[in-house]
């Protein structure tokens, strides 16, 4: 994990080169794996896709790359209660991480925070940007959506490669809990060391060179959602970050051909 603020400022620079989107520190969301129910565990593990579960929560780079792993909450619990109780989310609080400090994006007079990326399970706030609810969108809302999915589609990639390579994601893993931890916490490390070791042969068969995967964004899955406390501040940002992208500095070319 990064504990410069210019260790963080790459991942920022790389998701703005490379995913046309700035200010983030990385995309987050979690992943079932599944398990063999567990011994006098009930319901316990059993998951809203009704199979045995143990929940990785991954933050990811621009490359794929794991930045930050929990690893062993229940099936049941969901993802934002697990970040809620994360070592991540304590640091973030605490201001623990070193992030760099906001910055400004070219036409516009508010200040941007560093901020991840999520879907709409997890609360929004400066330091944690999620899409706009998928209802009655207006353009520039579904140029903000489009843009936002598609920089945070790495982590649903970076879990479909982890899954196609280390095959053992493909069963049911029949190990207690805390063995299933060990073993996926040593696939995390192992895709990380390929991907920085022979990332061309790793991922190409997985996603092109082009990385194509992430333009294939279905807005759809945008579930509609209320802003769960969400502070003006943090709205407003979103909604500064959502001007930039249809502004003449922070538009791309192909922007509107990918909304609906």
């Amino acid at each position: 994990m990064p504990s410069s603020e210019e260790e963080w400022k790459l991942i920022g620079k790389a998701f703005e080169e490379k995913w046309n989107y700035p200010f983030c520190l990385g995309a987050l969301d979690g992943k079932h794996v599944s398990i063999k129910q567990p011994d006098c565990s009930g319901s316990l593990y059993f998951n809203y896709k009704h199979f045995f579960s143990i929940v990785l929560l991954a933050l990811v780079d621009a490359e794929y790359r794991f930045v930050y792993v929990d690893v062993g909450a229940p099936g049941r619990c969901g993802d934002a209660g697990i970040f809620a109780n994360s070592s991540l989310k304590r640091a973030l609080d605490e201001n623990l991480l070193n992030l760099p400090g906001a910055g400004y994006l070219p036409g516009v007079e508010s200040p941007c925070n560093y901020h991840i990326i999520g879907d709409d399970a997890f609360p929004l706030s400066l330091n944690l940007m999620k899409p706009y609810p998928h209802r009655n969108l207006e353009k520039s809302v579904k140029v903000f959506n489009y843009r936002f999915s598609r920089a945070r589609r790495v982590v649903e990639n970076a879990f479909g490669i982890l899954t196609n390579r280390f095959r053992v994601f493909l069963t049911t893993i029949n190990l207690e809990p805390k063995y299933c931890e060990k073993v996926i916490l040593a696939a995390c490390c192992l895709h990380n060391y390929l991907i920085s070791k022979q990332c061309s042969t790793y991922i190409s068969m997985m996603l092109g060179e082009d990385s194509s995967l992430a333009d294939n964004v279905n807005l759809s899955r945008l579930q509609t959602n209320h802003n769960r406390n969400a502070t003006m501040s943090a709205i407003c940002q979103r909604n500064a970050l959502r001007d930039y992208f249809s502004s003449e500095e922070g538009s791309v070319p192909w922007q509107e051909n990918m909304i609906v």
